[in-house]
């Protein structure tokens, strides 16, 4: 019976539909190489290191506030994710540079700094220190991110109340305008953009902190 049953089978098989048909031929599956597993994994792995490597040289790129220049928008210690790709700067963007030409009193050699696009190329900036109002072409800046009102700098370097912003160049302040070496200091002055490390966007670092700059 059961060799009735298996020659029925065989018949069905290549006759279906009244057409002759080969048999089905059944597929086994190759047996997988040992490590075969760790192999891929590893591949994956070495993809995803390759990525980042390139994300942060070519795209981004972290990087640690050092001081109180941007206090309360920004604090000592923080570390940011800033993005460099394509960036063009905007007014009122946090931008991270690096003016290797300047050497501030304090200072051994060039840092990178955390400040804040107030005007850009082209552009005109006035500060009345007697309301404590920045114009930009001659419009006032609403600004409610800064820490405090600001008053005249006690140094005579820092005294000047207006700027032309060269094409190119970029007007920086800190939100902590009481406490803060920006563009306002002749030695630091306007900065060409070609000193502008990338857009600060997003503060990784304490946990409290976390979120969009």
């Amino acid at each position: 019976m059961d060799e009735y049953n298996d020659m029925t089978q065989k018949w069905l098989r290549t006759h279906r539909n009244g057409r002759d048909e080969p048999p089905e031929e059944e597929v086994e599956e190759a047996p997988r190489r040992p490590g075969a597993g760790l192999f891929e994994w590893l591949q994956m792995l070495l993809g995803c290191v390759v990525a980042a490597v390139v994300l942060f040289n070519c795209a981004a790129r972290l990087t640690r506030v050092d001081g109180d220049s941007m206090n309360n928008t920004l604090r000592d210690g923080e570390i940011m994710l800033i993005w460099s790709l394509g960036y063009t700067p905007g007014q009122g963007d946090i931008v991270v540079l690096n003016k290797t030409s300047a050497i501030l009193p304090g200072w051994s050699e060039p840092r990178a700094i955390v400040k804040r696009v107030i005007a850009t190329g082209g552009q005109t900036v006035d500060i009345d220190y007697d309301t404590g109002t920045v114009y930009v072409d001659g419009q006032p800046l609403d600004e409610p991110y800064i820490k405090e009102e600001m008053y005249l700098p006690p140094i005579a370097v820092m005294q000047q109340t207006h700027w032309e912003v060269p094409k190119g160049s970029v007007f920086v302040m800190g939100d902590n305008r009481n406490n803060s070496t920006d563009s306002r200091n002749e030695l630091l002055g306007t900065i060409d953009s070609d000193y502008i490390l990338g857009r600060a966007v997003l503060a990784l670092w304490p946990l409290d902190r976390f979120g969009a700059v």
